[in-house]
């Protein structure tokens, strides 16, 4: 079953699935990468602090093998030795062990970005299961990642070698050499080897961090059912959003019928366009439309204006004008007001009240 739905996964990871797995800290990291940053790190370090190191070790020995008679036996006399040694070693070893500290943070940060994730850290009951842990031990994944151990250790091995070998030819002549000619000969050595083998996990690094990307974006793979659904959620059902659109009209609609006996005008197209306006002279700079309607709408319109005794005006061509211009709640525009102050105009003397802005 789970091959099938492996099988079903052909589509790329959404940005959103992505960020989300990121939010749980799944993210795509190569222990080949911090590994490599840290003998990096390493390497550099002890090419510029070696001589330091060696000197501050050897000033603290220097009391063990030089004078080894002069310390007292007390045990707490040795236990505050012992303490020294360790706050000296401490101090010695501090900045190298601070900058392997960085290196693995670094390394971790350039592949990953700033990440907090707290439900990596949370505690699980799942998590301290024996049974589960022994499955994890003897896992798929867990013997690739062996093999791929043994592989690296074979390939660093084998350059290290490589590059190694030609030096130790005149091996046999180093105890005829002066101590100084020796030591030249042992640090060729090791900055061979540390080069060959930086070489080595530079390239393991580059292609193990190519294959966790590959495989992390596969486990994230999604079939189009999900992508479907996620769009829904993202986008929202358009089933749910049809319905909210109607709902929504249905209300503007009970609105704009609510203020159809506030009009003081309907003008009509008998038989498809109804268009409701108001006007207060004391209060408006412009008359308002406020209902507008087609066909079976307009006839409603019609309808309402009737029973509250709203002045009905037939004009086609300002109905059909008005109903494709303006929209609810806005004033009339200026290309259409001696038109409609006609319309109102008329209105007014059928009530008696003829403003005289209009009459003019």
């Amino acid at each position: 079953m789970a091959e099938e739905d492996d099988a079903q996964k052909t589509e790329e990871p959404s940005p959103k699935k992505l960020q989300k797995a990121r939010d749980k800290g799944n993210v795509a990291t190569s222990q080949e990468i911090k590994s490599w940053g840290m003998l990096l790190a390493a390497s550099m370090a002890l090419f510029i602090m070696a001589p330091d190191i060696m000197s501050g070790v050897k000033q603290t020995g220097a009391t063990f093998l030089q004078a080894p008679h002069a310390i007292d036996i007390n045990p707490e006399q040795l236990r505050l030795v012992f303490v020294r040694v360790i706050l000296d070693l401490v101090v010695i070893l501090g900045p190298f062990i601070g900058i392997l500290v960085v290196a693995a943070l670094a390394s971790n940060a350039g592949q990953t970005g700033f990440l907090f994730a707290p439900s990596k850290i949370k505690p699980e009951i799942s998590k301290i299961s024996l049974i589960k842990g022994i499955k994890n031990k003897f896992s798929v994944r867990q013997m690739v990642e062996f093999v791929k151990g043994l592989i690296k250790l074979a390939l660093v091995a084998i350059v290290a070698l490589g590059l190694v070998l030609p030096l130790f030819g005149d091996l046999k002549l180093l105890p005829m050499t002066n101590l100084v000619f020796t030591l030249q000969r042992l640090h060729l050595v090791v900055m061979w080897l540390f080069g060959g083998t930086i070489a080595v996990m530079t390239a393991i690094a580059i292609l193990d961090f190519m294959y966790q990307k590959y495989n992390h974006t596969k486990k994230l793979r999604m079939s189009k059912q999900e992508l479907k659904d996620e769009h829904k959620q993202s986008e929202g059902d358009p089933h749910i959003k049809a319905q909210i659109r109607k709902i929504r009209t249905q209300r503007a609609r009970m609105r704009m019928m609510a203020a159809v006996p506030e009009a003081d005008v309907v003008v009509t197209n008998p038989t498809h366009y109804s268009v409701a306006l108001k006007y207060d002279m004391e209060e408006m700079s412009a008359p308002v439309l406020v209902a507008k309607g087609m066909d079976s709408l307009a006839f409603r319109i019609r309808e309402v204006a009737e029973e509250n005794e709203i002045p009905i005006v037939e004009n086609p061509p300002l109905a059909r004008a008005l109903y494709a211009a303006v929209e609810l709640d806005e004033e009339i525009p200026p290309e259409h007001f001696k038109a409609v102050a006609e319309v109102i105009g008329y209105v007014m003397r059928l009530r008696g009240k003829m403003p005289q802005a209009l009459n003019r």
